[in-house]
């Protein structure tokens, strides 16, 4: 599938005109210049026809920004992978000495390019235009990202221009299980989607905060086959006081409610503090899979047991549901980066399995005649017929005569006899008491 790159100065509408191509708020937008950081991919349709977007952030030179060089390297890389690029200026502003640079960048490039004026809401704005004739590169097309205006004729434009396709993408792709990698800021988690990856995909700084959208990317190398989708930092409600911030982390909520895994990450030095807690409740209560991540595990200062008393204390916390898989990893130096993967294949496959009917009651229903249900005010409760429900997650349906009589107590001691009989490790299990 063609990939066309979105890219300009800051805050010239890159992130407004890319939402509006792929039909969804997939990219943060707000009047503050510098928002967008990361390569964004979405996909788009026009006239039958789907090709690949991405956005990106501004590119600038010798400002202040400390992620300036990082952003430029994100655009080079997008300029570098995509068939056609999307060149976007502003009209009120003119031709800025950053446009006369990008154009030099996209010249060099030898890509074909497509000039897109936005903000062009008037008749009289259209004359504004005209001047952008001067970067030499071809024809221009004035449109509103905001409102729509002219997106039409500019589409028409980028599929003139993009080769045609060879093979399809496997980029979105809804069958594939979604990895998210989460976790409060600056505990390592783009550095472990690059270390994963093998490429600079995400931008990674010391700064908490660095990523703000939840960046998507297709992972197919050793045998797994998966999207991995990188979120920002969450930090408790009462630390974030910037609209930005907000939208990220809902953002990163709204990515665990659709992920299958999540691979919870902690900083190893500061252990399993209350946010950690708070997102990895919040895992549970979606009925998500989970793997956890200590990471900077090489920074941890170690004596004799120090892993195993450190593993225990972690379990300690999670209680009840500590039936996962916890990974001591050091990402900067690339431990134990493989055990992850294999650990969020292994969840994901306890995740989806189903049990069929007859190996569950051959297996639970001499388990629960050995030790029934507790009598309540001398009415005896028999559980007769067990099965799997069709739901995303583990979840279990058990029959009984009373199923007011079955207190939270023994609905433990059931999900506790699952897992010993059955590989559910890092899943969520869900036990329904229903009327017979």
């Amino acid at each position: 599938m063609s990939l066309v790159a979105i890219v300009g100065r800051p805050n010239v509408g890159k992130s407004t005109l890319f939402n509006r191509l792929v039909g969804m708020r997939k990219a943060i937008v707000d009047d503050t210049a510098g928002v967008t950081r990361d390569r964004h991919y979405g996909r788009c349709e026009w006239c039958g026809r789907e090709f690949s977007v991405v956005d990106t952030g501004g590119y600038t030179s010798n400002s202040d920004d400390v992620f300036e060089t990082a952003i430029r390297r994100q655009v080079e890389i997008a300029i570098e992978e995509s068939d056609a690029v999307l060149f976007m200026v502003e009209a009120a502003t003119g031709i800025t000495d950053y446009d006369a640079e990008i154009a030099d960048v996209l010249r060099r490039s030898r890509k074909p390019v497509v000039v897109c004026v936005n903000k062009v809401d008037t008749g009289e704005k259209m004359f504004d235009a005209y001047q952008f004739y001067g970067l030499g590169l071809g024809e221009i097309w004035s449109i509103s990202a905001a409102n729509g205006s002219g997106t039409g004729d500019l589409l028409d434009e980028v599929l003139r221009v993009l080769p045609p396709d060879d093979a399809p993408d496997d980029r979105d792709r809804t069958d594939l299980p979604h990895i998210a990698i989460v976790g409060k800021p600056n505990v390592g988690k783009s550095s472990l989607t690059n270390a994963l990856l093998g490429e600079e995909r995400n931008i990674v700084t010391p700064v908490a905060g660095t990523t703000r959208d939840s960046i998507s990317t297709y992972y197919n190398k050793f045998g797994h086959e998966f999207m991995l989708v990188d979120t920002a930092g969450m930090r408790r409600k009462a630390k974030v006081h910037e609209d930005l911030e907000f939208y990220s982390v809902m953002r990163s909520i709204r990515v665990i409610e659709h992920a299958d895994v999540c691979v919870l990450m902690i900083d190893a030095t500061s252990g399993m503090e209350a946010q950690d807690m708070s997102i990895f409740n919040l895992i549970q209560k979606n009925r998500k899979a989970c793997v956890l991540v200590v990471n900077k595990w090489d920074l941890f200062q170690k004596e004799s047991n120090t892993l195993r008393d450190y593993e225990r204390a972690l379990r300690q916390k999670l209680a009840p549901f500590d039936d996962l898989p916890i990974i001591f990893t050091s990402v900067t130096a690339k431990q134990r980066i493989l055990d992850v993967l294999n650990a969020v294949a292994t969840v994901y496959e306890n995740y989806s399995r189903k049990i069929p009917t007859a190996r569950l009651n051959d297996v639970l229903l001499p388990i629960i005649e050995e030790t029934p249900p507790p009598a309540w005010k001398g009415k005896y409760v028999k559980i007769k017929y067990v099965t799997q429900l069709p739901t995303k997650f583990p979840a279990f349906a058990f029959f009984c005569n009373l199923p007011q009589y079955v207190k939270d107590p023994y609905k433990r001691f059931l999900e506790n006899k699952l897992r010993e009989n059955f590989p559910f490790s890092g899943c969520p299990v869900q036990i329904y008491i229903r009327q017979k």
